[in-house]
């Protein structure tokens, strides 16, 4: 069988998606006969119905289910091979450090010093995302390393280095009485009255159950907070966008987190394996 194309795959991902030939012929730009001609041809080559066709609609089958799920990845994968090819032909381009808005900013400060006093190291180029974003960025290209944390972000087939360990904090509206504390237990924030606590995306980005909001973006977060309406539990360095309206006071009991730098494992760059060793060496020089 010959090797599946990727115009193919990507018409195949347009009619899983759309369930629909129609629509999925206007969103590729072609006519809907091609298209339909093009999925029959693509079922033949492997021999297996992917698509279930009545009058009804389209659904797919469990072989069409299993080849959305690959397609997915594999026209990222092509996206993303395209994006660092363009980048490494451009020798004065810098390396992308994707991290979250207001997190690690200590160390992410410290390592740009770093880059700036050492005139071997690329220069960086900073990508600041929401949470949980950085694996994506890393996965499709758009950025040549991350800042993540261990164990709350999705390190799954990357490579990383330890940096920084550190103990969490909750931030509270400074006019609740959880304020005034000096230190907290994950027991004290359960069932607080009208202060639920926020809901953290799990590795797989859905959400625990709980009455607390989800955290989506870090303003979306530090307003809800400074309106009283939620408390968050974040590792102690991401008070870096704390509000005048917020109270940080530290977890005794909480997990420790690790901010780590990640990156592809396919990636061959003199770059990244420079800032990787720049970070690593800054870490191990702090007192």
């Amino acid at each position: 069988m010959d090797d599946l194309e990727t115009r193919e795959l990507r018409y195949f991902v347009a009619v899983a998606e759309e369930l629909h030939f129609g629509r999925a012929a206007l969103r590729l730009g072609i006519a809907q006969p091609p298209l339909s001609r093009a999925i029959a041809r693509l079922e033949r080559r492997l021999g297996v119905r992917l698509l279930d066709r009545d009058r009804r609609g389209v659904a797919l089958t469990e072989a069409g289910s299993v080849l959305l799920r690959e397609a997915g990845a594999a026209l990222d994968a092509v996206a993303a091979a395209a994006r660092r090819t363009r980048r490494a032909g451009d020798p004065k381009r810098p390396l992308v450090l994707a991290t979250k808005a207001g997190a690690s900013h200590e160390v992410l400060q410290k390592l740009l010093d770093s880059v700036a006093s050492d005139p071997q190291a690329p220069p960086i180029e900073i990508l600041l995302c929401e949470v949980g974003e950085q694996a994506r960025l890393l996965r499709d290209g758009h950025a040549d390393v991350a800042l993540m944390h261990h164990p709350y972000d999705d390190l799954a087939g990357f490579d990383s280095e330890d940096l920084y360990v550190e103990g969490q904090v909750a931030i509270v509206p400074a006019g609740h009485p959880l304020a005034s504390r000096d230190r907290l237990t994950l027991a004290d924030l359960q069932d607080v009255p009208d202060l639920p606590i926020a809901r953290w995306p799990r590795l797989d980005g859905s959400y625990p159950d709980g009455p607390g909001p989800e955290v989506h973006t870090q303003s979306q977060l530090a307003q809800l907070v400074a309106l009283g309406r939620t408390l968050l539990v974040i590792p102690a360095s991401s008070r870096a966008w704390q509000w005048p309206e917020h109270v940080a006071v530290p977890v005794v009991d909480a997990p420790e987190v690790t901010t780590v730098i990640a990156w592809p494992p396919s990636s061959r760059s003199l770059a990244v394996a420079s800032l990787v060793g720049v970070a690593a060496d800054m870490i191990m020089s702090a007192p």
